[in-house]
């Protein structure tokens, strides 16, 4: 990845704030994207938005990120008390924004949807202590956009999706930011290194089971429950149950490690470590299995919209995913299908072959070059009305 000739104006560095707090899925592009930041602009200043209900206010943290914290604005589906409620939040959190906005010296804003997201596209479109208004680079992630950015869509510079006919008109499809860590992953050089850290058997073959950063429950009791017989078929497993959750596999004697986990704080290694991965499909957690090219067994969450459905069907299609609903996944079903995967190395290799071809590798830089673009002309152009013509 080469650094951008700067083209800014004036000696300070450029100002990129991201908008993108609550769960990984809104995380993880944001964090994908602010590293991209990094790599081309070093001397960039980043900043990241959340709210204190969010995985944020941990992961951005601990990835090296400021992190400025503003009252989350939920967009309720159902009219009632809380709908009532929400232009007051609304405009107290788009206060907030704005005010950190102003501390930064924000030049650019890059949003990704949720609660975070909608303050700052508002707060970037007003004007900010007369000076121009900052420029929105919105990225939609899911095949079917929400609320936020169905809102931000119509105030952005820039528009970007994951996927085509998302719902935003006019976006360009660049696929999903997904951080360095994962593109440049080889699961085979990493294989033992990822097998030690999980303490797990080095030549099983392996499951990983995750639901999201907070763990799915319908997996849970259908895979814990199912441990005898995967154990007995010589497999082993790492699933990330989730932090409010518990389970308690029993494996035979002698059978490969079924390990446990609350929360996957190196998803790099978990993906290293597996042969096959049974999860929920959320957007970003299709991309990253994409780019690592592993097989997989989707689990659409039920509820919502659909999307999670539709941000696997690509996968499956192309011959690189078996996507199941929600109500058939069973301790019956792991029992019977997944020893059968596993056990079929031509399948399982065709299936990587398959999702390897998948998604855009380069999405984050995309999203972080438009960002700087933006925030380079904002600032050339203050620099302008500043001191006159040149």
């Amino acid at each position: 990845m080469s650094k951008r000739k700067r083209s800014h104006e004036g000696g300070s560095a450029l100002s990129v704030v991201v908008a993108g707090g609550g769960t990984a899925g809104h995380i993880e592009p944001a964090l994908a994207v602010a590293d991209a930041v990094r790599e081309l602009e070093p001397d960039a200043r980043i900043t990241a938005l959340g709210t204190s209900r969010g995985l944020e206010t941990t992961i951005v943290p601990a990835r090296g990120y400021d992190l400025r914290l503003i009252p989350p604005v939920p967009l309720p589906r159902k009219v009632g008390v809380e709908l009532a409620k929400t232009p007051w939040r609304v405009a107290h959190s788009v206060a907030a924004t704005r005010k950190v906005f102003a501390e930064v010296d924000a030049d650019v804003v890059v949003g990704f949807g949720g609660y975070v997201a909608l303050p700052a596209y508002l707060a970037a479109r007003s004007r900010l202590r007369g000076a121009r208004r900052i420029p929105v680079v919105l990225h939609e992630a899911n095949a079917s956009a929400g609320v936020a950015n169905k809102v931000g869509a119509r105030l952005a510079d820039r528009v970007l999706a994951a996927v085509p006919d998302c719902g935003l008109a006019g976006a360009t499809v660049v696929g999903i930011p997904v951080r360095g860590a994962i593109t440049r992953l080889d699961r085979a050089s990493a294989r033992a290194e990822a097998r030690r850290f999980f303490g797990l058997d080095p030549d099983a073959p392996t499951l990983l089971v995750f639901g999201g950063s907070q763990g799915a429950q319908r997996l849970n009791e259908a895979v814990a429950p199912a441990a005898t017989a995967l154990g007995a078929a010589g497999i082993g497993v790492l699933h990330a149950y989730g932090p409010k959750n518990t389970i308690d596999p029993v494996s035979p004697p002698g059978a490969p490690p079924y390990v446990g986990v609350s929360y996957l704080d190196r998803m790099d290694l978990a993906y290293a470590a597996a042969d096959l991965v049974m999860c929920r499909s959320g957007a970003m957690t299709v991309a990253e299995i994409s780019a690592t090219g592993l097989p997989a067994v989707y689990v659409p969450l039920p509820h919502g919209n659909g999307e999670q459905r539709l941000n696997a069907l690509p996968a499956e299609r192309a011959g690189g995913a078996v996507i199941v609903d929600d109500a058939d996944v069973t301790p019956e079903w792991v029992e019977r299908e997944i020893p059968a995967l596993l056990g079929d190395t031509e399948r399982l290799r065709a299936m990587s072959a398959a999702t390897a071809g998948l998604g855009h590798r380069d999405a984050a830089v995309e999203v972080a070059t438009a960002a700087l673009e933006l925030a380079a002309a904002r600032r050339g152009d203050r620099a302008t009305t500043q001191d006159g013509p040149r």
